[in-house]
């Protein structure tokens, strides 16, 4: 491999995000930039990776995100990483010690790489976030931009994962990061998913998705335009929503909407039970300001079509005998019945909401639903339930500082207003003006003593480490943070105030 080159340094290019990432930037190599990819050495890696050995440019490791020396063998050799590889949902659902030491400690290790061979001024950094760090996103607050309020979903360890390890690179004192909140992928992987996560995700919840192959190419591109110099230098050093655009926002109902009527549903009703899916504590939402990303990127090409067809494609035969028995007397129903049967063992088994309702229990149902009150008075019917319409209509959620002015003129009072506005208090002295970079002290309304930097606080939308770290104390938090105030209390009473507390932190992912 030349070194002449600038050489990108690729995680997780088994999984979905990568694989596509990897395919795109094969034609590259060797040309543009080099590539080292880390993978486990597994015998399913072998059987992907063996036939690229002698490919020019690229340079495969096998070994493990998580052992110290295969990480630094990998930044030795190169210029960048994009970060892809996680440990995800739904399998994060399960273990979620894992998911930690996973995905908060395979970024304290290629960091502490990075700083070991000096590289911290030049090394650039590409972090793989999550839509699921904000949360819950239910209608009318559907329409989210990146500084608003940090808020994992209760249970949802995979967020909380990723909400540790992204304020761990944006307070890194790297030159050079940034981080890109990918939203739900659609493409093949997606069509095959059956496992109780379906029905987490709320019939009226909305996402912007993007597909496999855009953001394979928003990772090829950004590597390429960053070998031959053509990304601008203002595009570090901030945080992304990563979504496909106008033609990949859709509600869950609508989802459904399209793929039964296909199958020839006339009323999805026969079909789809709303008394399974959650109300809410999912994450989703769709993007004000993805379109930055695709300015730097241009990366868009799929729509939601691409999932639909897949859909079709993973059934494969089964789609004409659905659309055949649907056109027969009494076959909606039956066909329904079949669909709904595939998915009982799911229901009841351990992350199943039919579980949760069944055994009584109860934090989950104060989670996903607010109360078995709220659960029972679910109708039957999905035609029976009060379907939101109002897509178009942005609630804007406000940040807390004059977001008109120039980033040189942020000074220590819009901090000290910011930081009141989240109902605690900016304790430091003084701020060099336009700093967006320095740590400045904090107190949460909770009292505790925390350290963060205008870009964490004010373009990230966290807040305290600490709580972040104990539980979801959202309920209680809502209560004098105006800032958190805005996400929480259109979606649940005033009397919410149950905490739930975790059952790991970052400290038990190093």
């Amino acid at each position: 491999m030349s070194m002449k080159r600038k050489v990108v340094f690729m995680t997780g290019a088994g999984g979905g995000m990568g694989s596509e990432s990897f395919r795109q930037m094969l034609p590259d190599l060797g040309n543009l930039y080099d590539l080292v990819i880390l993978v486990r050495d597994s015998q399913k890696n072998h059987d992907l990776f063996d036939r690229y050995e002698k490919t020019q440019g690229l340079k495969i490791v096998y070994g493990d995100l998580l052992n110290q020396e295969d990480v630094e063998k990998c930044v030795s050799m190169s210029d960048m990483v994009l970060h892809i590889a996680a440990f995800v949902s739904p399998a994060a659902d399960y273990y979620p010690k894992k998911a930690m030491e996973n995905n908060y400690g395979s970024v304290v290790n290629i960091i502490n790489a990075i700083k070991k061979f000096g590289k911290q001024d030049n090394y650039k950094f590409v972090y793989i976030g999550t839509v699921a760090e904000t949360g819950d996103r239910m209608p009318p607050i559907h329409w989210g931009r990146v500084g608003d309020p940090i808020k994992p979903s209760m249970f949802d360890y995979y967020a909380v994962s990723k909400v540790a390890a992204e304020r761990y690179v944006i307070e890194s004192g790297l030159s050079y990061w940034v981080s890109l909140r990918q939203t739900g992928i659609i493409g093949p992987a997606m069509a095959k998913i059956r496992n109780a996560i379906q029905f987490h995700n709320c019939l009226f919840n909305v996402l912007e998705y993007a597909s496999d192959r855009d953001s394979g190419r928003a990772m090829r591109n950004l590597a390429a335009f960053d070998a031959d110099r053509s990304l601008p230098e203002d595009f570090w050093c901030h945080i992304y929503n990563v979504g496909g655009g106008k033609s990949c926002r859709v509600s869950t109902f609508q989802m459904y909407q399209e793929l039964y009527g296909i199958l020839g549903f006339k009323s999805r009703d026969t079909v789809v039970d709303p008394k399974v899916y959650a109300t809410r504590n999912f994450h989703g939402h769709f993007y004000l300001d993805s379109d930055k990303l695709e300015k730097y990127l241009h990366f868009r090409s799929d729509s939601m079509q691409y999932l639909y067809d897949a859909y079709l494609k993973e059934l494969g035969g089964a789609v004409t005998a659905a659309k055949l028995i649907t056109k027969l007397p009494g076959g909606q129903k039956l066909m329904g019945n079949i669909i709904k049967s595939s998915s009982k063992k799911d229901l009841v088994s351990e992350h199943g909401t039919k579980r949760w309702i069944d055994e009584n229990i109860e934090d989950h149902i104060e989670a996903y639903w607010g109360s078995k009150k709220a659960y029972d008075m679910i109708p039957d019917k999905l035609s029976q339930m009060e379907a939101f319409t109002d897509w178009d209509k942005v609630v804007h959620i406000d940040h807390g500082y004059d977001e008109s002015k120039p980033e040189s003129e942020l000074t220590l009072e819009d901090m000290k207003g910011a930081a009141e506005f989240r109902g605690g208090f900016c304790d430091s002295k003084e701020m060099t003006k336009g700093d967006w970079k320095t740590l400045l002290e904090f107190t949460c309304q909770f009292g505790h003593h925390f350290k963060g930097s205008p870009r964490l606080i004010l373009e990230g939308g966290h807040w305290c480490d600490e709580c972040e770290r104990k539980s979801w104390n959202y309920g209680i938090r809502a209560k004098k943070d105006k800032f958190f105030a805005q996400v929480w209390n259109p979606l649940h009473d005033d009397s919410e105030i149950r905490e739930y507390p975790k059952i790991v932190n970052e400290f038990t992912g190093k």
